[in-house]
C-alpha cells in the first residue's frame, strides 16, 4: 500500500482545494489504477473516497540546454498525480506529526 502512494502535494492551489472542496492531491505510482489509491488511502488515513481522479504529467516534452559540448535535449520527469475527494466531515491531517 505505501509503495502506491509516493508523496502529498502541498502548494496554494491545493490548500485552496482542500479549504473548498475537500479535494486532496498526492503523487502516485504510475502503474497505479483508481482503485488501488482509493484503497491505500482508505486504509492509511480511516477515511471515506467519494472519488478519485488521476493524471499523467511530464515525460513526454523535451527541455533545450546549451553547454559546452553542444546542444542537450532531456525531458521531463514523468510524475502520476491522483485528485482525491473525501466525504463530508473527513479530512487528513498531514502536520499533526511535525
Amino acid at each position: 500500500m505505501t509503495d502506491i502512494l509516493k508523496k502529498p502535494i502541498i502548494s496554494e492551489k491545493t490548500e485552496y482545494l482542500i479549504e473548498n472542496t475537500n479535494t486532496y492531491t498526492f503523487e502516485v505510482d504510475k502503474k497505479a489504477t483508481k482503485v488501488d489509491i482509493k484503497n491505500a488511502i482508505e486504509s492509511m488515513y480511516n477515511v471515506v473516497v467519494k472519488k478519485v481522479n488521476t493524471m499523467n504529467l511530464g515525460g513526454g516534452k523535451k527541455e533545450m540546454k546549451h553547454t559546452n559540448k553542444g546542444i542537450i535535449f532531456q525531458r521531463t520527469k514523468a510524475v502520476k498525480k491522483a485528485m482525491i475527494t473525501l466525504a463530508d466531515g473527513d479530512e487528513i491531517d498531514f502536520y499533526s506529526n511535525i
